[in-house]
């Protein structure tokens, strides 16, 4: 009954946010796709030639499960960018939407699944094959082909549609997109995927992204004039899980100790309810699948612990809040928690071994900001292992 009461009581609350924002006209409006379909068209319609080999449109509906063909079959080596605009609500009248960078997952022929890190995304084709494309949310991967874990009629209550732009390039999409920006764009569609191009991959060395959730820029490397290398997370409207392997006995000594510098957080609600699920966080993962994850919780108490409210998680993932409130954010604090006894204490007889550490931000369900930085994660029993 609590957790119920809970769920409606942040339900309730953002229910009335989504209204108000509705009233003072601070919505954040749904896109034109009719308009957006019209502007992109033109641009196409200027190319000059010997840059654009073929396109397709595509539409495909918020509850349509995966995978859906774009007409467009690929060989190997073939450079191909991909626009997309729309909105897929999980629940429409919370305003609850994923970004289309999060919601549309990529496929080529019998080739593994990935996503771009925005709306937009160029890559080279690693197989021969049709391009297809598919929803993620509320469903979650099975495996790298696209199987799902839940039946897919959890697709039924997501409503609103993505439209998809893809290009088949004659040459590198970096150097025709430069060619085609030069003419003109729209809405700054074609700069902006640029940038992201020239961006490169920001992941950090050494560390890489929770293959069913995907990557993103989420999290990048920097220097700090007060401290050692840091790793700093910056997140938006979009989610994402940085791992690094790591291979250490459990036993009554094993610790984790880290600092961290946490300036915003991404919810100003309780966040172990489904839509305010918004949080940031460095985890520890175990021989057995499970992880136990820390984090800076907006108004639970200290000492909280729950069951991930996710039902892909449930079982698998257990938070723990070990700093709450505003006091303090902005300022770099020393943590150091027992795993072996956190474990014990609130998951159950603890396992053998420590396999991996994980730093989690996700920011999709209210699309706040939340901005940390982490630094000098170490693992301790017996030996030290620095992991940062």
């Amino acid at each position: 009954m609590p957790g119920i009461i809970n769920d409606l009581t942040v339900a309730g609350t953002l229910f009335l946010r989504a209204n108000a924002r509705k009233l003072l006209s601070k919505s954040d409006p749904e896109p034109d796709l009719e308009k957006y379909r019209s502007g992109m068209q033109s641009l196409l319609d200027q190319a000059p030639a010997g840059l654009i080999r073929e396109y397709e449109w595509l539409d495909i509906p918020g509850n349509r499960p995966p995978w859906v063909a774009s007409g467009i079959d690929l060989q190997a080596g073939d450079q191909v960018s991909c626009f997309m605009a729309g909105r897929v609500f999980a629940s429409k009248p919370l305003d609850i939407w994923l970004s289309l960078g999060l919601q549309v997952w990529y496929k080529v022929g019998a080739g593994e699944i990935f996503r771009g890190t925005d709306n937009s995304h160029s890559f080279s084709a690693q197989e021969n094959g049709a391009l297809q494309f598919g929803n993620y949310f509320p469903n979650d991967w099975q495996n790298l082909q696209g199987e799902r874990q839940q039946d897919d009629k959890v697709y039924k209550n997501s409503s609103g549609m993505s439209r998809i732009l893809v290009i088949r390039w004659h040459k590198p999409a970096v150097e025709c997109l430069r060619k085609m920006v030069g003419l003109g764009d729209f809405d700054g569609h074609l700069q902006s995927e640029i940038d992201r191009i020239d961006m490169g991959d920001t992941t950090p060395q050494g560390w890489s992204y929770l293959w069913n959730i995907g990557r993103s820029n989420i999290f990048r490397k920097q220097p700090l004039e007060t401290t050692d290398d840091c790793i700093h997370c910056q997140t938006q409207g979009d989610t994402g899980i940085l791992q690094k392997d790591v291979d250490t006995v459990l036993d009554q000594h094993s610790e984790i100790s880290w600092k961290w510098c946490v300036d915003e957080l991404p919810s100003n609600l309780r966040e172990d309810t489904v839509p305010s699920h918004d949080y940031m966080s460095i985890a520890v993962e175990f021989d057995n699948g499970r992880d136990i994850t820390y984090y800076w919780s907006s108004t639970l108490p200290v000492g909280t612990g729950y069951d991930c409210p996710l039902p892909n998680w449930q079982g698998k993932e257990y938070h723990v809040v070990i700093r709450s409130g505003k006091e303090g954010l902005g300022e770099w604090k020393d943590e150091r928690r027992n795993l072996f006894d956190d474990y014990k204490q609130y998951m159950g007889e603890p396992p053998a071994r420590i396999v991996r550490v994980w730093l989690i931000a996700n920011s999709a369900f209210q699309r706040g900001k939340g901005d940390c930085k982490y630094s000098d994660i170490v693992l301790h029993n017996k030996q030290s292992l620095k992991v940062l």
